[in-house]
C-alpha cells in the first residue's frame, strides 16, 4: 500500500509549497525523500526475512 501512496505526498507537498510561494518546485525533493524512504522499508523487509527464514 506504502508503494503506490508515495507518488501523491510527493505532489501534496509540492502543491503546499507551490501555496506558500509560486518559485518554489518541490516535487523531485519530495519524490527523492520518499523514494528512500521506500527503499529503507524493502531493505527492513528483506532483514526480518533473512532473520526469521522464510
Amino acid at each position: 500500500a506504502g508503494v503506490s501512496a508515495f507518488p501523491m505526498a510527493a505532489r501534496v507537498s509540492n502543491k503546499l509549497g507551490l501555496e506558500a510561494d509560486p518559485h518554489n518546485f518541490l516535487l523531485m525533493h519530495a519524490l527523492g525523500a520518499n523514494v528512500a524512504g521506500q527503499i529503507g522499508s524493502v531493505v527492513a523487509a528483506g532483514v526480518m526475512l533473512a532473520i526469521f527464514g522464510y
